[in-house]
């Protein structure tokens, strides 16, 4: 390479890609135009890194097959950093091969951790825990060692070990002080952020409050029985029983796990599960089935009895009863989840993260966009939603999870 191929190389290293850019902004062999697209990623002008890249690929030539990969994975962090979750990830994988095969083992790494990230945006957590195994970053340089270190603490976040999270955190912080690139220190602080701001409400005998990640960890270690409205699941330290895709059993617990130690009157559980207003008596017929069937789900955990009024809930050795809700209650959580982030997404990577058809996300959004929660830009295909990140919460628990994760 040439010197100032080399140096624009150094300066984009260092997170300078206005510096990388005055040197080779005019150039269009090649290796300009890789290093260009990167520069122009790091400014944040996605759409023209993407096609500085694939023009990069192109102009390398077939026996140049480590830079087309490298080319390869820097379209990948360009695809990951726009939410294009439906990039090809077989391309990502056979780049990584190639610089593995090549004796390029940093950027197989990176390669890696693009993987990975990847994985944990759309929730398939054991597969990055799986892929965070095979890498070993002691001969990782400060930048990579805090990539790395970062895909720790966010697996160890979504698994909810606090301790990791803030143990591969300090290593981060420690990574990014050497690397001296504010992007990434800013990235660390980022993710601090979320182990430092409520994360869920607890509901207990009649009070409410807001609750840490940390403190979400300890509640559900505990013996309590507690009615996870975060993941549709009723837990006792192990056990734990999925009331996911029954919509009626599930708020029919979570009326009597608020309710708890009293009872709920029938007329107060007929409205939160049936939304009924005028009760007649087939709403109470409905209701018995609903209650037989959600006493015979819970009884590993509790029992269900009926009083004058109503029913109460009577946990079998829990020593309290809380219902773990949301930060904030809205029915498109999990779609604002996501958007959180601060990065603009497209309803097809929404869908393809949350696991959902595209057109349950397209009704989401324009919910939430006609009140006024969200807001979009461009048309069609190219046509990108964010809005900005809750006020002092954090939405880790509402990501989704594949089931066994």
């Amino acid at each position: 390479m040439d010197s100032l191929i080399n140096a624009a190389a150094r300066a984009l290293a260092e997170g300078d890609p206005i510096g990388a850019l005055k040197r080779i902004s005019l150039r269009k062999d090649a290796p300009a135009l890789a290093l260009r697209g990167t520069a122009m990623a790091q400014l944040g002008e996605l759409a023209r890194a993407k096609a500085l890249l694939r023009s990069a690929a192109r102009a390398f030539g077939p026996q140049e097959a480590v830079a087309r990969a490298r080319c390869v994975v820097a379209e990948a962090e360009v695809a990951l950093a726009s939410r294009d979750l439906g990039w090809p990830a077989k391309m990502l994988d056979a780049a990584r091969k190639t610089l593995e095969k090549h004796g390029d083992r940093l950027n197989a790494a990176h390669a890696r951790h693009l993987e990975i990230r990847r994985l944990l945006l759309v929730g398939r957590l054991n597969e990055a825990e799986r892929a965070l195994a095979q890498l070993d970053p002691e001969p990782f340089p400060p930048a990579w060692r805090t990539a790395h270190e970062l895909a720790v603490a966010g697996l160890a976040i979504r698994r909810l070990r606090t301790q990791d999270a803030r143990a591969a955190l300090a290593r981060a912080e420690r990574a990014a002080h050497y690397a001296r690139i504010p992007a990434l220190a800013a990235e660390v602080e980022s993710a601090f952020l979320l182990l430092n701001t409520p994360a869920a409400r607890l509901i207990a005998r009649g009070e409410e409050r807001h609750l840490l990640l940390e403190e979400v960890e300890t509640l559900l270690a505990s013996k309590s029985l507690v009615v996870d409205a975060c993941r549709h699941v009723v837990r006792s330290a192990r056990t734990v029983i999925s009331i996911t895709g029954r919509p009626v059993l599930f708020a029919l617990a979570r009326a009597l796990g608020e309710a708890w130690p009293g009872d709920v009157p029938r007329d107060l559980l007929l409205a939160r599960a049936f939304g009924a207003r005028l009760v007649d008596e087939s709403h109470r017929a409905r209701l018995r089935v609903e209650i037989g069937r959600l006493r015979r789900l819970l009884q590993p955990l509790a029992g269900i009895a009926a009083t004058s009024r109503g029913f109460a809930l009577s946990p079998r050795g829990a020593r309290e009863v809380a219902v773990l809700a949301w930060p904030v209650d809205e029915e498109h959580a999990p779609v604002l989840a996501f958007l959180a982030d601060g990065e603009s997404w497209s309803s097809s990577a929404l869908a393809l993260a949350l696991g959902t058809s595209q057109r349950t996300v397209q009704r989401a959004l324009d919910s939430l966009a006609q009140a006024g929660k969200v807001q979009s830009f461009g048309y069609a295909r190219a046509r990108r939603w964010l809005t900005p990140p809750l006020p002092g919460f954090t939405t880790t628990l509402l990501l989704p999870a594949l089931p066994g994760d």
